[in-house]
């Protein structure tokens, strides 16, 4: 996994390059989903920080502005809720699908290779030149189903 300075200096090149600022509430944003290994929402997200940095003075609409330049760079990546909205996590693990729980929420990370041939396989037989994939399978986790 890269380094959380590689991280940040990726991230200052990213806002020079779009010429944003570099400011304090965008790293602590940046940080919160290096240190966090699971999915969060925006709003737990501005709530981690709230707690964590409560003189940062960090806005929901800041959280929600930074992911959203996070997972256009590829810093961050999202999985969709629908309705509920996004859960954001850090983009640079390496690649993974979801089992996401209905009931209570749970995201179980995993990785298959039969699933990865298989995908590529299709894109080959339907002449598809596939660039990524995203795989969620959505159920009841063993804990919901007791």
């Amino acid at each position: 996994m890269i380094t959380y300075d590689k991280l940040l200096a990726q991230f200052k090149k990213i806002l020079k390059h779009k010429r944003l600022k570099f400011t304090k509430q965008r790293e602590l944003i940046l940080k919160c989903l290096y240190e966090n290994d699971a999915h969060h929402t925006p709003e737990e997200i501005h709530r981690l920080l709230k707690i964590q940095y409560p003189e940062a003075g960090i806005g929901i609409a800041t959280v929600y502005r930074t992911l959203a330049l996070m997972e256009e760079s590829g810093i961050a990546s999202s999985i969709s809720f629908g309705v509920q909205g996004k859960k954001y996590e850090l983009g640079l693990k390496k690649h993974h699908d979801h089992l996401i729980c209905t009931a209570c929420g749970k995201i179980i990370e995993f990785f298959d290779e039969t699933i990865e041939r298989r995908q590529e396989e299709i894109a080959r037989a339907f002449d598809f030149a596939m660039s990524d994939h995203t795989m969620k399978i959505v159920g009841l986790c063993s804990d919901c189903r007791k």
